[in-house]
């Protein structure tokens, strides 16, 4: 007789959904490498398991596998930060310059239900939780022009993203917790109901989303002169770099 009750979820999708949230939390650098030994016993369970949870981990983009070095996580270079934080900082100005002056009210609920989501997850504690809802929200103002070749440019990003978001979390923890987090958000989504683009831009300047870049970005390989005259702006942008 079958049931109607969901069947728990297995050993490698538990791995997977707790090798994600870690992740996310920020406690790897990009590029480390992954031991299976340890993390079998972290986990507590066998490696077939945990080779199945890496395996779908390196469908999203988290991991990769490299020839004779086993497993990692996504190498980000100094070149590829420069890339993600410049293209991600036109692609949010250029939809919220199209989705202004008058904002549809559908989508703007989606970025209100995004926030509650954050607001939710704060209350769980889980670092790794609030990364993937941040990126939901930030996905979810990008929404708001309609454009649908610009979201998918920015989905295309999102493991990218959401890596340099844990790294940026991990960066602001002493300064800033969950309910912090959240409330940076809530006060970005307030300035773009306002709808002036000059306070627009300047909030999304300030939003403290390249935080990392003082205390991480040293220690990734691939500088280009395009990242170094990039980077040098930043720094003396960021009030923490003074």
């Amino acid at each position: 007789m079958s049931t109607l009750l969901p069947s728990q979820p297995s050993l490698s999708v538990q791995a997977r959904q707790a090798l994600e949230r870690t992740i996310l939390e920020g406690n790897y650098l990009p590029g480390e490498r992954l031991v299976e030994e340890r993390l079998c016993a972290e986990l507590g369970i066998s490696r077939p398991p945990l080779r199945e949870a890496l395996k779908e981990l390196a469908h999203t983009g988290l991991v990769e596998h490299t020839p004779r070095k086993g497993v990692r996580i996504m190498a980000i270079t100094q070149h590829d930060v420069f890339e993600i934080a410049t293209l991600r900082r036109e692609l949010e100005s250029m939809a919220l310059r199209l989705a202004l002056p008058t904002l549809v009210p559908d989508r703007v609920a989606r970025c209100e239900a995004a926030l509650e989501t954050m607001r939710e997850i704060a209350d769980s504690g889980s670092e790794g939780d609030m990364v993937a809802a941040g990126f939901e929200f930030h996905y979810a103002v990008v929404g708001l022009a309609g454009h649908a070749r610009i979201e998918s440019t920015y989905r295309a990003m999102a493991m990218q993203l959401q890596m340099c978001m844990a790294l940026n979390n991990q960066a602001r923890r002493e300064i800033e917790d969950l309910d912090g987090n959240v409330a940076r958000h809530a006060h970005m989504l307030e300035v773009i109901l306002r709808g002036d683009i000059d306070e627009i831009e300047t909030a999304l300047d300030n939003h403290g989303n390249l935080s990392f870049l003082i205390d991480v970005v040293d220690r990734l390989d691939g500088a280009t002169p395009e990242s170094d005259r990039w980077l040098e702006e930043v720094r003396a942008s960021l009030p923490t770099a003074e």
